[in-house]
């Protein structure tokens, strides 16, 4: 690994300050990634430098790059465009890959006397009749919903005819959101019917629709056949309901595209939301694997989504700036042929759009990797809040707990992607500190810690994202000495409690940062700090239980502290004193005879 870097060194900085293309290589000349830079040399010298602080992507990246090549340009722009034309010729591995949640999506309706209809992603079923092909997934599936709400279609699992009367309606039935076709009184050809008029309304959209069923209506109201007469009404009511426009606001006909990220366990997703004359037509979902820098990841999906012949709105909502607004703006404009603005909304209607495409991303990565999207986003926070280069994976926490000066101890819980990992939790007893200060135990603690660390102890081999230490910024002060002293370069902040004993603020060397409004992240650290805090007490209570049998195993002729310690150590517990032979004491202990003898009868009477 890295074997080639001092070549690589060597040969980047040999480049021009220009604007242009390079390529990386592995060792058997394959493309393994493609970027362009304004200034060729600054860019590609900084894959080679300082390797170690790389997130986990690029490092990777760099382990495997042999050789690199480069392709020089007038412009940045033109940088942009050769560099979008090679990695669709060459699709480099370690270039973005745009993996959607979906693939073409069609409309299925079953087979049999009383068919359903269905979305799907598939259409190899004989048996089906399939509507489709079509792009959006989203869509799709919102018109099932709607004409299952329009036609009281049941969306239950059960088999008609077989399941006809076995059971009673169900609450969609009561609530009139389902014909209750369970009962069995909807006759095959009327069922039919109904199904036919479904279909109809997906083929032809609801203005054909409500024009043939008025017509049908009015028929039935001629022939007096009131009933059927007001089933129609009620079903052309429910369709000119569903065909409102879902506006954002009554009084906005906007039309833009809105992209926005979620990191987490260094993966990446990425929602994009559409708008068309005021109405939400279709959401995307991509996971895009391992992250490289947030900025870099927008600004080239961007690019690949568009790309692929999609249309390109004049207005395109990010949640954050890309590495170059203005440039990837002229880019699309060459593209589409119109003027495109990029924009970052701070506030108003056009920020609740990127933080309703913020929360889709959260939702769908949260999928992904097995955690809530509540964790993922106060994750996200905390990194805002306390300005951390990437988001916390591994968090550390340490508690002191004392009992007086007999029972000083302290405890490390750690949390990996917002949740506990008993795994890291690590218990300590204060050896060095004379006297009653929390701020010199928290000192010893650190500084065992990180010995262990920097010797390669591998129960200490992890490098937290951030340390919380359970105390204010007098805490943090105190240990901060520590790292200077050792060259430890870790984010440290305490967490401050109210006179309640609740997670108040965090605590820096500067001040404190109040947490209450954000709720996710409050509960987060709330669930932290009372985590160690129950660590490290219930170690100081069973440590103060074993200094209690520890000083009534001394009231025996013969028995001191080491002896006494060492029968605890073998024992644990009192009822596993009590239930050992003389000889297992005498060997335990190494005592004697008339002392282990002594000993089995002060455990049977005083324990």
């Amino acid at each position: 690994m890295f074997e080639r870097l001092d070549y690589l060194r060597e040969k980047a900085n040999k480049l021009p300050m220009c604007p242009g293309v390079y390529q990386m290589k592995d060792k058997s000349g394959k493309i393994i990634y493609i970027g362009k830079a304004k200034l060729l040399k600054n860019r590609v010298t900084s894959y080679f430098h300082s390797v170690e602080a790389h997130n986990a992507k690029t490092y990777k990246l760099v382990s495997q790059i042999y050789d690199l090549d480069f392709i020089v340009t007038d412009t940045e722009l033109d940088a942009l465009v050769l560099e979008a034309s090679l990695i669709k010729l060459h699709s480099p591995k370690y270039n973005i890959l745009l993996k959607d949640d979906k693939g073409f999506s069609y409309f299925r309706v079953t087979g049999g006397d009383f068919p359903r209809i269905r979305h799907s992603f598939r259409n190899d079923d004989p048996a089906s009749t399939y509507i489709g092909p079509y792009m959006s997934a989203f869509t799709v599936k919102q018109t099932v919903e709607e004409c299952s709400k329009i036609f009281m279609l049941p969306t239950c699992n059960k088999e008609f005819p077989r399941d006809f009367g076995k059971d009673r309606p169900c609450l969609n039935y009561h609530i009139k959101r389902c014909m209750g076709l369970c009962r069995g009184k909807i006759t095959k050809e009327e069922y039919a019917g109904i199904i036919a008029e479904a279909v109809d309304f997906i083929k032809n959209g609801s203005k054909e629709s409500i024009e043939r069923l008025t017509a049908e209506m009015n028929e039935a109201a001629e022939a007096l056949e009131f009933e059927k007469a007001a089933k129609l009404r009620d079903r052309i009511a429910a369709i000119e309901r569903a065909s409102r426009v879902q506006s954002i606001r009554p009084d906005r006909d906007i039309t833009c595209d809105v992209f926005a990220m979620s990191h987490n366990t260094g993966l990446t997703a990425l929602a994009v939301v559409k708008y068309r004359g005021g109405q939400l037509i279709d959401k995307e979902n991509y996971f895009i694997g391992d992250e490289f820098e947030a900025a870099y990841m927008r600004d080239e999906f961007l690019r690949r989504y568009y790309e692929n012949g999609r249309e390109i709105p004049k207005l395109i909502l990010l949640d954050s700036d890309t590495e170059d607004n203005a440039l990837l703006e002229e880019y699309l404009r060459g593209m589409c042929g119109h003027k495109v603005e990029i924009t970052v909304p701070k506030r108003g209607e056009n920020l609740v759009l990127t933080t309703l495409a913020k929360s889709n991303a959260d939702e769908y990565l949260a999928l992904r990797v097995g955690r809530t999207s509540r964790e993922i986003t106060a994750l996200q926070d905390l990194q805002k809040l306390l300005g951390l280069q990437k988001i916390p994976e591994l968090i550390e926490s340490y508690d002191i707990s004392n009992m007086g000066e007999q029972t000083r101890v302290a405890g490390m819980i750690t949390y990996k992607n917002g949740r506990p990992y008993k795994a890291g939790y690590r218990r300590f007893n204060i050896k060095d500190v004379v006297g009653v200060d929390d701020y010199a135990c928290m000192q010893e603690v650190l500084r065992r810690r990180f010995t262990h660390f920097l010797e390669g102890d591998e129960g200490f081999s992890d490098r937290p994202d951030l340390i919380l230490l359970d105390g204010g910024k007098g805490h943090v002060a105190a240990v901060r000495e520590v790292f200077e002293q050792m060259g430890i370069d870790v984010p440290l902040f305490g967490l401050v409690k109210d006179d309640k004993h609740r997670t108040r603020a965090i605590a820096s060397d500067g001040g404190e940062i109040q947490v209450y409004s954000n709720k996710s992240l409050f509960k987060m650290l709330t669930e932290i700090q009372d985590e160690v805090h129950r660590y490290s007490i219930n170690y100081q209570r069973k440590k103060h239980k074993m200094t209690q049998y520890e000083l009534d195993l001394t009231k025996v002729k013969g028995i001191g502290e080491k002896k006494a310690l060492a029968l605890l150590k073998e024992y644990k517990t009192k009822q596993g004193l009590k239930a050992a032979t003389v000889e297992e004491l005498m060997a335990s202990a190494k005592i004697n005879r008339e002392t282990a003898e002594e000993l089995h009868v002060f455990l049977q009477e005083a324990f």
